[in-house]
């Protein structure tokens, strides 16, 4: 039996699966993980790419050494992040990581150039000061020496794509991240790179999820031990992975991905770009198969993961959920997505602030503080859920939670009380399956995305939660939103 390789890359560590279709079912397996942490220089903030490539070249190893047959390799990370080539192919350092504080206040002087309604009507992308066009905009700004030698831009999973063949294009799904997309065109927006002076001839190739980019390169094979394997690339970014394998059915649902961060939305056939989507922060990413990603970024578990660093790691994240389940309910909020919860630092003391600013008492020990970010967390997907329904015109009748983040029992109870709907939880995987999903069909084994999903249903076990609370969370809600309104108006939303 042959099987696929995805390589999960996450901020916080990455990991790869084996996957075989074997009797109508899906089978993982995890073969490595290894962790990931950005690294503070002089200022700034970059990741490590030459460590996590030695991790993909330790995955591959292992996988030669038990003499098991590969039928392709794929890989995805998150968005927005590139590196720089040169003209000779070395790598100009390391990528900057997207939480290095650089970009802060890009966007405004984007807008000096290019109005922020055409922007959005270019590339319907929400407005995040992370974003690749900022990222790039203020090294043109800055007369950066990286881009005086730079040959080609490559996305992380493009990057490391290239790594292990030699191929330099840029994949759909990551690309779009970036903000420098024409959402209706799928093609690099000229407009945008001559209103900001950014350097169009660096942007590379696109090409669809699903492309073989061809064999490792004979440097990888000698290293690894594997031999023509082929790599595929994949849905390069997480988010795309994990919302091709949402195992739904029909059209009437909407999707939570839910991790570091959270992203909600729902799969079209085309771009929705209008001023109320704009007005509303929402974002057109690029789908597997020419679909849309239609959806909102929220700063997810990322404020529980930075508490529990604080914390010394001292209680496992299931502990800290039934630590939670015994604290105050709706003692204080806070509002997820504001700026000083972005950046890696003192998380619990920014939660402290956060309250005593907005007059509430603080959270004195870890549950507190755990169900504290869960019922916000809860609360904010309750808003952005109701947004989706006024774009669409209906209310999703049902929410695939899918993600790591399925996994935590109480916050997927949460969010069916806060939204008052049904939520159906898993796959935990669901990045890695669907990462195998794109191979699988480049490979032939299977026919499409549908045939995929209903894959996933016969091998995956849902958890259903069901609303018990209404009316005790709608008043939650209320005073949630007073607190959530006055930030928005502020620009933080």
């Amino acid at each position: 039996m042959a099987g696929y390789i995805a390589f999960d890359l996450g901020a916080s560590s990455g990991r790869a699966v084996l996957g075989e279709i074997c009797d109508g079912h899906l089978e993982l397996e995890e073969i490595h993980r290894f962790g990931n942490r950005p690294v503070w220089l002089r200022g700034n903030l970059y990741w490590d790419i030459l460590a996590i490539y030695r991790e993909i070249l330790e995955a591959l190893s292992k996988v030669a050494a038990r003499g098991k047959r590969v039928r392709s390799i794929g890989i995805d990370t998150w968005g927005v992040d590139f590196g720089l080539i040169a003209k000779d192919g070395s790598l100009i350092g390391n990528p900057f990581a997207y939480r290095d504080p650089r970009t802060e206040g890009a966007p405004e002087r984007v807008f000096r150039k290019l109005s922020w309604e055409r922007l959005y009507e270019i590339t319907g992308i929400q407005l995040m000061t992370l974003n690749s066009l900022f990222q790039l905009y203020v090294m043109v700004e800055a007369g950066h020496p990286w881009l005086k030698i730079a040959d080609r831009l490559l996305f992380l999973p493009d990057l490391l794509n290239y790594f292990l063949t030699g191929q330099a294009v840029s994949e759909i799904t990551i690309a779009s991240t970036s903000q420098m997309l024409d959402a209706r065109k799928r093609q690099w927006s000229d407009e945008i790179c001559n209103a900001l002076g950014l350097p169009r001839h660096i942007l590379t190739e696109l090409i669809p999820s699903g492309h073989i980019l061809g064999p490792l390169s004979e440097e990888v094979s000698r290293e690894t031990g594997l031999k023509a394997e082929r790599v595929v690339a994949t849905a390069g970014h997480d988010t795309a992975c994990a919302v091709a394998a949402v195992p739904a059915s029909g059209a009437d649902w909407a999707y939570l991905s839910s991790g570091t961060w959270s992203l909600m939305g729902v799969e079209l056939p085309e771009p929705l770009i209008s001023p109320e989507a704009r007005e509303l922060n929402f974002t057109n990413e690029a789908g597997v198969y020419g679909s849309i990603r239609f959806l909102k970024n929220i700063s997810g578990l990322w404020l529980l993961q930075e508490c529990r660093r604080i914390w010394g790691d001292r209680h496992s994240y299931e502990e800290l959920v039934s630590l939670a389940e015994r604290a105050q309910p709706f003692r204080c909020f806070v509002y997820p997505d504001h700026p000083s919860f972005l950046a890696p630092g003192d998380m619990p003391e920014a939660i402290r602030r956060f309250c005593r600013e907005t007059g509430q008492d603080p959270p004195e020990d870890e549950g507190a503080f755990t169900r504290c970010i869960l019922e916000s967390l809860a609360l904010r997907y309750r808003t952005v859920f109701d947004s989706i329904g006024k774009l669409l015109g209906r209310r999703p009748a049902r929410l695939h939670v899918v993600g790591g983040g399925s996994k935590n029992r109480l916050l997927n109870q949460f969010t069916a009380d806060a939204l008052n709907v049904t939520v159906l939880a898993g796959p935990s995987e669901a990045t890695a399956c669907g990462n195998i999903l794109v191979q699988a069909i480049a490979d032939g084994e299977l026919k499409g995305i549908e045939e995929g999903r209903e894959l996933l249903r016969r091998s995956m076990q849902l958890v259903v939660y069901e609303p018990r609370e209404p009316a005790s969370w709608q008043e939650a809600y209320e005073r949630y939103r007073a607190i959530e309104r006055k930030y928005e108006a502020a620009g933080s939303g």
